[in-house]
């Protein structure tokens, strides 16, 4: 009997339109306004991914904490107020500079997004990017997935597939790739707590190894919250090493560490990269960050076969 009213509900909220979310899954929706996409869970702002043609690169701001509804990430603060948020960029791209401000030296420019699903269990948008400062020497392509299993989680599915429209080098940097950079309040300064998969702590710990993920936590207003991310095993350089800074800010990029100093990317060799983005409650170890790991590469795993 109860098979059959599971059976029947299904049936009457697919008759009526409704999304079906799970009691502990949080209802995830997703909309353009003006020159960002708004995101909100349970009725709430999460985040807004942030396009403006007159902006260095994308990058999503705020990044709510499921506790606290304040921002995680800063959208600019010292040192290094070019560090936006939650952001993806590089540094000394065939002399260009997608990374620090200054439009000139190099931009990464949206073409708009579209939102692919609106709401419902997870919110799907995707945007094209170009590179360049007079002529487009890289078109990325993004796709953006957020879901929130529960009240305490919140995740950010970020994969971008750069194709180079001219032949590549990037030369050593320590700005590059996927980034994130906490509030002040949250950082090692101020008595955060930055750790990675092996249990290395600090900067001094975290800095230069080879780790699927790192997380930044602290407290805040009595409120312990967090940002982890997460890299995909299929990823080029799994396990990146990893360039962290006690300040608030940790990025995994192979770009410090690369042989010879250089790394080429021929015309039309597409480079795919993903990772997740755990936005949580408590620190590390509340979050079950390792565990969240495991089941990321479970389901990515499950996801080629």
């Amino acid at each position: 009997m109860n098979s059959w009213i599971k059976i029947v509900a299904v049936l009457l909220i697919a008759a009526c339109g409704c999304s079906l979310v799970s009691a502990a899954q949080q209802e995830v929706a997703a909309r353009l306004d003006k020159d960002k996409v708004v995101v909100d869970v349970g009725g709430k702002l999460f985040t807004c991914y942030k396009f403006a043609d007159s902006q260095k690169y994308p990058y999503f701001w705020p990044v709510n904490g499921p506790a606290s509804g304040k921002s995680i990430t800063t959208e600019t603060s010292l040192p290094y107020p070019h560090h936006h948020s939650l952001f993806f960029g590089c540094d000394r791209v065939n002399g260009g500079n997608y990374w620090q401000e200054g439009n000139g030296r190099g931009q990464i420019v949206s073409q708009g997004p579209k939102i692919i699903e609106a709401s419902g269990e997870r919110a799907v948008f995707t945007d094209e990017c170009l590179w360049g400062r007079d002529e487009p020497i890289i078109r990325d392509l993004r796709r953006i997935v957020v879901t929130a299993p529960d009240e305490n989680i919140r995740l950010i599915d970020f994969e971008i597939s750069l194709e180079p429209l001219v032949d590549i080098q990037i030369l050593k940097t320590n700005h590059a790739l996927f980034s994130a950079r906490v509030v002040p309040e949250l950082s090692v300064k101020s008595g955060g707590t930055l750790v990675n998969a092996e249990g290395k702590s600090a900067e001094k710990g975290t800095f230069g190894a080879a780790s699927p993920w790192c997380d930044y936590s602290g407290t805040r207003d009595g409120i312990t919250e967090g940002i982890a991310i997460l890299q995909n095993p299929q990823n080029r350089w799994f396990p990146c090493k990893w360039f962290t800074r006690d300040y608030g800010f940790f990025s995994p990029t192979p770009m410090y560490w690369l042989e010879d100093g250089r790394l080429k990317l021929p015309k039309g060799q597409t480079l795919t990269l993903r990772y997740r983005v755990v936005v949580h409650s408590g620190d590390a170890n509340t979050a079950g960050i390792a565990a969240k790991f495991k089941q990321y590469k479970q389901s990515e795993k499950r996801a080629r076969q």
